[in-house]
């Protein structure tokens, strides 16, 4: 292929990347190659779409030279960087790497479908306006095959855990991608002592997190070095308040809180919460991780909006660019959300309500070009 052919193949794929996504966004149903061929009136056809999602797989600094302009505009120094993962469940989906067995903890079982750990750029504007980026993602991918010792049955497990795909990826976020922000912020999932450590000590940032109620923590320096340890489940200190604790295993001390909630069934909860930003007053640490319920707002817009959840792909290669167009599509809801003050439900709406009016106006004119009966109907 001489040059001038392979920049004009590299601007196809910009172009349909961006038809693409547009076409996530606009979409109320699966997103197919044929129905997007049929939108554009067979400018590019149902091969040239799937070749397009098959050919190359599309890589993390592909991701990251998208959204990076994007981002430079909002970037503040006291930024959140919140991390959490999901599962798009695929129960109908051939297995393969990404679709596979993974433990959903908020159903306490194990589901079929992919696994995205995601980095979720959080901040406010000057306006007043919160602006979530997903900066970053990881797909997990199960390619080894292991014995579970108990059922005997083979398993796939991921060469990495989890918590090793998030310290790698902070590590590019922060030292080669250069993102300013403040506090890292995760739930009790993620809130183990590498991960706290590795952010303080080598990130030099600060964490947010909640905690799990078996927890173990240390009431002095002294008390720690001493090894008298206590539950943070039967830490009494008085309500809205702080103290400074010291958790096993870690070697720099937290600021501690206990929250206490309602939740919608009437049912008492406590949220156990810390942060190595020992100035923190309770206030100030309960809406920094208040601000957490960010990501859960991105997961639910990435998949009813986006389209991630709508996509009949087959392989693992045109399922992650799926997954990448998905991203991209949410970020260009983001966008219009800065432009338009409608948030991404409220803006799907107003493309539903415009579908509608279309397809209603062409079956009017359908029905008079072809006579078509009207209803007379007298009492």
């Amino acid at each position: 292929m001489n040059p001038t052919a392979k920049e004009g193949s590299m601007m196809l794929n910009k172009t349909l990347l961006d038809l693409y996504t547009d076409y996530l966004v606009s979409s109320f149903s699966l997103v197919t190659a044929t129905g997007l061929s049929e939108l554009v009136n067979g400018q590019y056809s149902h091969d040239q779409i799937t070749r397009f999602l098959a050919q190359e797989e599309y890589s993390p600094k592909a991701y990251w030279r998208c959204i990076k302009p994007v981002l430079r505009q909002i970037e503040d120094d006291n930024a959140l960087l919140i991390i959490d993962d999901t599962i798009e469940e695929k129960p109908y989906t051939d297995e393969n790497d990404i679709v596979c067995w993974h433990y959903d903890h908020t159903k306490s079982t194990n589901v079929k479908g992919m696994n995205l750990v995601n980095f979720l750029y959080q901040t406010t504007r000057e306006t007043g306006q919160d602006v979530s980026l997903p900066v970053a993602y990881e797909v997990v991918s199960k390619t080894e095959t292991v014995v579970d010792p108990k059922t005997q049955k083979t398993k796939r497990k991921s060469p990495i855990s989890k918590n090793e795909r998030v310290r790698q990826r902070l590590t590019i976020l922060r030292f080669h991608n250069q993102i300013r922000f403040k506090y890292v912020v995760f739930d009790s999932w993620f809130a183990s002592k590498e991960n706290l450590t590795f952010i303080r000590h080598t990130l030099k940032k600060h964490v947010v997190c909640a905690l799990k109620g078996n927890r173990t923590m240390a009431l002095s320096e002294q008390d720690q070095l001493a090894g008298k340890f206590v539950q943070v489940s039967v830490l009494d200190i008085p309500p809205q308040t702080t103290c400074l604790v010291y958790l096993k295993g870690i070697d720099f001390p937290v600021v501690f809180t206990k929250q206490h909630f309602t939740n919608k069934d009437g049912s008492h909860g406590v949220l156990y919460l810390v942060s190595s930003d020992t100035a923190l007053t309770y206030d100030q640490l309960t809406n920094i991780y208040q601000r957490r319920w960010h990501v859960e707002e991105f997961h639910k817009s990435l998949k009813q909006n986006a389209a991630l959840e709508k996509s009949p792909t087959r392989t693992t290669t045109t399922q992650k660019n799926h997954i990448f167009a998905a991203m991209l599509a949410f970020l260009k809801l983001e966008m219009l959300k800065f432009t338009t003050t409608l948030n991404h439900f409220a803006l799907k709406h107003r493309l539903y309500l415009k579908a509608i009016s279309t397809c209603f106006k062409e079956l009017r004119m359908l029905k008079h070009a072809h006579q078509v009966l009207n209803f007379n109907i007298s009492a």
